[in-house]
């Protein structure tokens, strides 16, 4: 516990989650970010301000740290190809490179379940390989090839693993909560298909000690070198998972009804306009979404829980509580 434990993105909601957490078992953490923290957020680590794109900024971080927990990456719904590459693979190669010039032994990479989701449902699915060219959108066909790239640098004296959150929620959340919140409000809150497809989710905190377990044990025989998926192992239906975050939060609940085919096809054409336009703003529906919504995609936990020696602390319905 001496050298310390690098972690970029540290300032999403998961990534302060694990740093806090890190902070609680003793571990001295340095962090690398685009934007410094808020006040009072993670008072104790080290931060420094810079871009997993910038090699020499990541090179200079790095040095002195024992470990990786690698969160960074661009996650959004718009933006080009060469947007996402640059922080989702190149991003991911400096760190990489910065790992293993500075003797780190090891290196924890935040990857998701998208990366081995080919709009097929997924039914008690473990963590298949990942794969670029099946892979649906930019963002998870970059994550994709930024997988592969980790964990082919498995070695004896350097030991990785890729954790795969899988739709992680939680109070504050903008990525999936501050989402459906707002289309909620403005009217836009639509159920795909027949809502009845099975999901998993995480709570945040479950997620964070899953990474943290990751960290601890990433040199082990079941788990160096391989991708875990990791949720609270309690699937849902989206009509449910909607209701209650609706219920939860205060914003009403959906009312719109679009058929599956007809929101993977309109959101297929849309992300095209959008990328050929350069808007910046939110699309109203993308194939990703409308796949993610419309087919089952929950995971057998069993495995993940064994090699991590991790299992989830919040349910579902606390998760709801506290939300």
């Amino acid at each position: 516990m001496n050298r310390p434990v690098f972690v970029s993105g540290a300032t999403s909601m998961l990534g302060t989650a694990v740093v806090d957490g890190l902070l609680a078992d003793g571990w001295p953490v340095r962090t690398l970010q685009r934007t410094p923290p808020s006040a009072g957020l993670m008072p104790e680590a080290n931060h420094l301000v810079g871009s997993v794109t910038d090699e020499e900024a990541v090179r200079s971080a790095m040095e002195g740290c024992g470990s990786v927990i690698h969160l960074a990456a661009r996650v959004a719904v718009t933006g080009s190809e060469a947007e996402f590459r640059s922080v989702n693979i190149d991003g991911t190669r400096n760190v990489l490179a910065a790992a293993q010039a500075a003797g780190v032994d090891r290196m924890v990479h935040i990857s998701t379940p998208s990366v081995a989701h080919a709009g097929r449902a997924l039914v008690g699915a473990s963590a298949g390989p990942a794969n670029p060219h099946a892979a649906v959108g930019h963002y998870a066909r970059t994550k994709a090839a930024a997988e592969l790239d980790v964990l082919a640098a498995n070695r004896t004296d350097f030991s990785v693993v890729a954790i795969r959150p899988h739709l992680v929620w939680g109070p504050g959340d903008q990525q999936l909560i501050g989402r459906i919140i707002d289309r909620a409000n403005s009217g836009r809150l639509a159920i795909i298909g027949s809502g009845a497809a099975l999901i998993d989710t995480t709570w945040v905190t479950n997620a964070a000690d899953a990474i943290r377990a990751a960290h601890r044990r990433t040199a082990h025989p079941e788990v160096a070198g391989r991708a875990f998926v990791v949720s609270n192992g309690q699937p849902r239906t989206v009509h449910e998972l909607l209701h209650r975050i609706c219920a939860a939060t205060g914003a009403p609940a959906p009312r719109l009804t679009v058929p599956a085919g007809v929101a993977t096809r309109g959101g297929r054409l849309i992300e095209r306009v959008w990328e050929s336009r350069k808007r910046s703003d939110e699309p109203p529906m993308t194939q990703f979404l409308a796949e993610q919504l419309s087919t089952a995609h929950w995971f057998d936990q069993r495995e993940t829980q064994a090699a991590l020696n991790w299992s989830p602390r919040v349910t579902l319905a606390e998760g709801f509580r506290l939300l």
